[in-house]
């Protein structure tokens, strides 16, 4: 199994520095992302890492900010340990319990609570903590699902899949290009009980010939770009798309793209100026 190489930066100030630097690792092949009180840990497949991978990271080069880190090799089994450090359960408006399975399960305590789902990432993204896996649950609450054929690109720990089963779709297709992920998925939908979610692994090339009624996708920027053309082919009318993955200042240019193909923008969600945008065929 692959291992991870994890740098973990400090940042003074704070923001904007993590926002910035995010985005610049997160298209040179970062993958992972978890914020702390003094900056982030973001984390690269090691097939991925050169020893000179941050030399063009322009933001570490600044004299506005102070910017220091340090790395190290992140192997699968100690990861356990490291985000048990840093995953606290978190509800999403009200409605929604996000945990790990050594929390205790909100429901019979808090009547409000209607969905719990418990995810263990081990190295996968997608915890609810990060805005974007936040704001495309917020989407698919809002979302009549019920016995709609839905597809999670890029499902990371498989809970945005998850989510949508408990919400009556069915059937699902995960798909992940990451081993970890793929494995991951796989863990989480049996820990969740579900039994109409599919985990591939694999790129956008899986889609070809597949159909649906809902598309999430929930990756960086330049993998939205460039699938966009599979992705909506994969739409059925009528059908919704959900992006995220992106700032607010990326909107145009994502929207020019998808404006191709005979969507409409219906909802913009904005968390910490990343987004996610609801389209309609």
């Amino acid at each position: 199994m692959m291992n991870y190489i994890g740098y973990t930066f400090k940042a003074s100030p704070k923001e904007p520095v993590v926002e910035i630097l995010i985005a610049q690792l997160g298209s040179i092949g970062f993958e992972s992302f978890v914020e702390n009180e003094d900056g982030v840990t973001a984390y690269i497949q090691e097939k991925d890492w050169k020893a000179e991978i941050l030399n063009d990271i322009q933001i570490l080069n600044s004299d506005e900010f102070e910017i220091t880190y340090k790395e190290e090799v992140i192997a699968q089994t100690n990861w356990n340990s490291e985000w048990e450090k840093n995953f606290h359960q978190i509800e999403v408006d009200g409605l929604v319990s996000i945990r790990a399975p050594f929390h205790e399960n909100p429901i019979p305590k808090n009547n409000g609570i209607k969905y719990d789902i418990v995810i263990e990432p081990k190295m996968s993204f997608g915890t609810g903590h990060h805005e974007t896996t936040h704001m495309m649950v917020q989407q698919l609450l809002a979302m009549d699902l019920k016995d709609k054929k839905v597809l999670d690109m890029g499902c990371g720990t498989g809970i945005l899949a998850i989510f949508a089963e408990m919400k009556g779709a069915n059937p699902i297709d995960a798909i992940d290009i990451d081993t970890w992920c793929y494995e991951n998925s796989l863990e989480n939908v049996e820990r969740n009980n579900c039994s109409n979610i599919s985990v591939f692994e694999g790129n956008a090339s899986v889609l070809i010939n597949k159909k649906y009624d809902v598309i999430i996708a929930n990756i960086n920027r330049n993998i939205l770009l460039n699938d966009m053309k599979l992705y909506m082919e994969s739409l059925n009318e009528e059908g919704v798309i959900l992006f995220s993955g992106f700032y607010q200042e990326d909107i145009p240019i994502i929207d020019a793209e998808a404006s191709k193909y005979n969507v409409t923008l219906e909802k913009t969600i904005e968390r910490n100026n990343w987004v996610s945008l609801k389209y309609k065929k």
